[in-house]
């Protein structure tokens, strides 16, 4: 094989979803342990500059590729979706023989001895796992940087964020460097990675995929009605496979004719760029073809963000606080004034902040009764509402912003959150499923995305209206700006 064709092959290879590459291997046009090799060539080469990647397993799976190669034809291709196809995992997301850090230095150590839920599933499916991928920490705050692992670079451009929680699995997604990955959500945390790269990503809703195995925890009932794990990758098609793979429940589906299309309107006094108030406006022409659209605000828009906040500053932080700092007794904001002024302090000043802040809103007890409910007759609502209508929503403001400047817009201390959050709080706190498909980009070349949202039951009709959208817009685009010459 000349270097030339080689090259050609690579390159292929790395635009490919996780479907297509599945079929190349069962049909034996590839091997598996081709493909593996071609995504650990890129992922060194592009990493350096990227910081996505944090922990490999490169030659452990380059030997299960050759096993699965070695006995594809004995294997059971039905039930193994994903055979011999890589996948990238949230570092926050428990692997066996891999570590789970959360960006904690104290953890720096810690290698756990059992898999996810949801790696389980992926496993039983036929995947590979390829890697972890870069968190902020504890997955507590929407850009991904932390002492331990450093700062990771957006896929289109290394000045600007890749978004969070899962960041890493975004950015990495966005360069090609797996086919498909696993990340998690409790305030956007898979959509703004998602609409930041220009990758695909789905939010499953409220009690469908199982947290466990999923570091820090969600224990608290209101956190955890917020919290979920889903995938991120290339194709509409892959979102919907993957959610079959790791759903733990199959809920009734919705009976429908013929779904109501609601695009939230550009002008409700949230901040929206030009360039994302004309995407949108064109997303809505290109429904209302097909549905029966409207341009409307739905029920509890303007509470989310607040009860968000909230909700995640029921405990003032405590829980966080406590796996921060394991068994030290510290003064938050001493150790956040430290940290700017970079004395010595094993703690980000994000996490810092975050905890500060969380501290400074927590809820009192007789707060959080209202929100309990207030959320059991939103539900009740909604339940209704969502029937047969699907919600179509930005998910920021603008494209990736520069580094740190998504941190100032939502924890500022002058609760600017309440005007950056509503777009991505409203699936988390009510629980929704939420779809990103990329629609277009911004003047500076950089992505812009929209969510599909509705009840549990709906999926398909999500699915299917994101593959409309993506079918349309054209979908993801693998970003070539770390490629060598």
């Amino acid at each position: 094989m000349t270097n030339v064709i080689a090259l050609h092959i690579k390159n292929y290879l790395l635009h490919l979803d996780a479907t297509e590459i599945s079929t190349l291997i069962r049909t034996k046009k590839v091997t598996s342990e081709e493909v593996i090799r071609v995504y650990i060539d890129h992922i060194q080469a592009v990493n350096p500059m990227l910081n996505a990647v944090v922990e490999e397993r490169f030659d452990a799976a380059i030997e299960e590729a050759k096993e699965k190669d070695a006995t594809i034809d004995q294997a059971n291709l039905k039930l193994q979706p994903l055979y011999g196809v890589p996948v990238s995992i949230k570092e926050s997301i428990h692997v066996a023989g891999m570590k789970t850090t959360g960006g904690i230095s104290h953890r720096a150590d810690i290698i756990v001895k059992n898999d996810a839920h949801v790696v389980e599933q992926l496993k039983r499916a036929g995947a590979i796992i390829l890697c972890k991928t870069n968190t902020p920490a504890l997955c507590f705050c929407h850009e991904t940087e932390n002492t331990l692992f450093g700062r990771t670079n957006n896929a289109w451009d290394m000045k600007r964020t890749a978004g969070g929680s899962s960041g890493g699995e975004g950015a990495l997604i966005g360069v090609g460097g797996a086919p498909i990955g696993i990340g998690s959500d409790i305030g956007g945390s898979i959509r703004f990675p998602s609409h930041f790269n220009g990758v695909v990503g789905f939010k499953p809703g409220k009690n469908q995929v199982s947290t466990s195995g999923h570091f820090p925890p969600d224990t608290h009932p209101l956190k955890a009605r917020m919290s979920t794990i889903g995938p991120i990758g290339k194709s509409v098609r892959d979102m919907k496979l993957l959610y079959r793979l790791i759903q733990q429940e199959q809920p009734r589906k919705a009976l429908y004719e013929r779904m109501q299309v609601d695009v939230l309107p550009a002008d409700i006094g949230f901040p929206l760029s030009e360039k994302t108030t004309e995407l949108l406006g064109e997303v809505y022409e290109l429904v209302s073809h097909t549905y029966n659209s409207t341009t409307t605000i739905p029920p509890f828009f303007n509470d989310s963000a607040t009860i968000w906040q909230e909700i995640m500053s029921h405990d003032g932080g405590r829980e966080m606080t406590e796996l921060a700092f394991n068994t030290d007794r510290v003064n938050i904001f001493k150790e956040y004034m430290k940290s700017k002024l970079k004395r010595n302090t094993k703690h980000h000043p994000y996490l810092l902040w975050s905890l500060v802040g969380a501290n400074m809103f927590k809820p009192s007890q007789k707060r959080v009764k209202e929100i309990e409910q207030f959320l059991l007759e939103g539900d009740r609502t909604l339940d209704s509402y969502l029937s047969n209508r699907l919600l179509v929503f930005p998910v920021y403001h603008s494209g990736a912003l520069k580094h740190g400047e998504m941190y100032k817009e939502i924890f500022s201390i002058k609760r600017t959150f309440m005007q950056y959050l509503p777009y991505t709080a409203y699936a988390n706190v009510w629980g929704l499923p939420s779809l990103v498909i990329p629609v277009g980009t911004d003047h500076n070349g950089l992505p812009i995305a929209i969510q599909v949202m509705s009840k549990v039951g709906n999926e398909d009709a999500i699915f299917l209206l994101g593959e409309k959208i993506e079918k349309h817009f054209g979908g993801y685009k693998r970003s070539t700006v770390y490629d060598k010459p």
